[in-house]
């Protein structure tokens, strides 16, 4: 299944997967995007990467899921802007992914020009008040922002 994964690119951009190759995508604290990395995300799922708060935001790329899920280590650490006191090694509250870069697209598709496709009008993301950082994606609009990137992952 293919998914939509979201982060600022002022914080970690599709950039900055390319140039590390794999990360954990920690940090996610939300409830449902969580169970989407614990439960459904399988390794070799494709996930667009969203640009979210950029001006304009958009889809910037595709990345892969590069391992089986496992605890966040951020919730442990105390350090940590994500520290969870009430999460335990016994006992773990967030769970993550690896992500590994498979492409930069040349251009960003902007949010507005998904908006206004007809064949994406269903899609998660074009939803209004859709604000998850985690999202499935049917494979049809999967396939069609691949086609309006001109790439092949």
């Amino acid at each position: 299944m293919p998914w939509l994964i979201k982060s600022e690119p002022d914080a970690f951009s599709i950039q900055d997967l390319e140039k590390v190759e794999q990360e954990p995508w920690s940090g996610v604290r939300n409830y449902q995007a969580r169970n989407f990395m614990w439960r459904e995300m399988k390794v070799g799922d494709l996930a667009l990467f969203y640009h979210s708060n950029a001006k304009p935001p958009g889809i910037a790329g595709v990345a892969k899921v590069a391992s089986a899920s496992y605890p966040d280590p951020t919730q442990f650490d105390e350090k940590s802007e994500y520290f969870d006191p009430k999460a335990t090694e016994e006992k773990p509250r967030w769970y993550l992914v690896d992500f590994e870069h498979v492409v930069t697209f040349p251009e960003e598709i902007p949010l507005q020009a998904l908006k206004e496709d007809k064949a994406l009008t269903e899609m998660l993301v074009c939803q209004k008040g859709s604000r998850l950082s985690i999202t499935p994606v049917e494979e049809k609009h999967f396939q069609h922002i691949l086609k309006l990137s001109g790439t092949k992952p």
